[in-house]
Parts: C-alpha cells; structure tokens; sequence
C-alpha cells in the first residue's frame, strides 16, 4: 500500500541539523534554505548556532549544531526523504555511525506525534540524552514536552562541558 505525502493541514517538527566536514555552517545554512524553498515545508524558527564536541565518535573534529522549527503538509516519512534529499545535493556520504559528515539532518518531533516504522523513529530516540540537540532546542521550543519532560527540564540534566553558542540569535543561515 503507497504511503500518504500529504496532511491537509500544516504539522509542526522540530529538527536537528549537524556537520563537522568542509564549512558545516555554510552546509546547514544551505541545507535550511534548500526545505524552506520546498512547497510542502516551512522553516519557522531556527536556533542559534553552537560548536559542540564530538559524541559517540570522540576522535574527530568538533561540530556545530542547531536546530530548526518547520511547519509541513509532509507525513513523515515524505519530511524524512526531503531532509535525505537535501543531504544528497549537499554531497553528504555515509561511511560510519557517529562518523565525520558535511550536513545532517534528523527529524526530531512531528507534532506530538510517535512514528515507529521501518526507518524512522520519532520523536528521535536519543535527542533527549544529547546536549548538542537540547541546548539548540531550548533556545526555540523550551516548553517542547519528549519522553514526559520539557526540553528544559532534560538541558537541567544534561552535560553540557564544552559546548558554546557561536552566533547571537537564529538568523544565522539567512
């Protein structure tokens, strides 16, 4: 059975965008504009930028990250192409897990939504655990409830060491 693309009506999700390779802020900011220039998405908000240590993968470069609010008419897994796709034109290759890459792109939330399917869990299984999601989240949806918390109560129990705001405000990527 073919998946639906479209809701009659707008959707709200967070995401999260990353990089460590060539110029990631360049790449997210690129990345930004390439889902607000699609028909179907809207980026409504957009976090300020931070350099973050590596997590997971520890050997390798530092990254910056952020995070954006959209509003869709995409299900899901059609917001999950448009964020691959957008990886693709930016060239990004998929080596390693954890692993050095020029862009990424998660889908964090979709509305209060859970989707459990072949290849997309959401909300994102581990944003609550990582302070390089949390912190950007918290300057755009404090009150966001994940896993029965508000993402400022989850950044009160996070360790953030290391990571540090590198722009004033959200407008960044325009």
């Amino acid at each position: 059975m073919p998946r639906c693309v479209l809701n009659t009506s707008p959707i709200s999700c967070a995401l999260g965008l990353g990089g460590n390779i060539g110029e990631p802020k360049r790449s997210m900011a690129q990345a930004l504009r390439s889902l607000d220039q699609m028909d179907l998405i809207h980026v409504r908000d957009v976090s300020r930028l931070y350099r973050t240590p590596p997590w997971g993968k520890t050997d390798q470069a530092w990254f910056f990250n952020s995070c954006a609010l959209i509003e869709t008419y995409m299900q899901p897994h059609a917001l999950l192409d448009a964020c691959l796709s957008v990886e693709r034109e930016l060239k990004r290759e998929r080596r390693e897990r954890w692993g050095p890459r020029i862009i990424d792109i998660d889908v964090l939330t979709y509305s209060n939504r859970s989707v459990h399917e072949e290849g997309l869990t959401i909300p994102h299984p581990h944003m609550h655990e990582r302070a390089f999601v949390l912190l950007p989240l918290l300057d755009i949806a404090p009150d966001l409830a994940v896993a029965g918390k508000r993402i400022a109560e989850w950044v009160a129990e996070a360790d953030s060491a290391g990571i540090e705001a590198v722009s004033e405000d959200g407008l960044w990527w325009r």
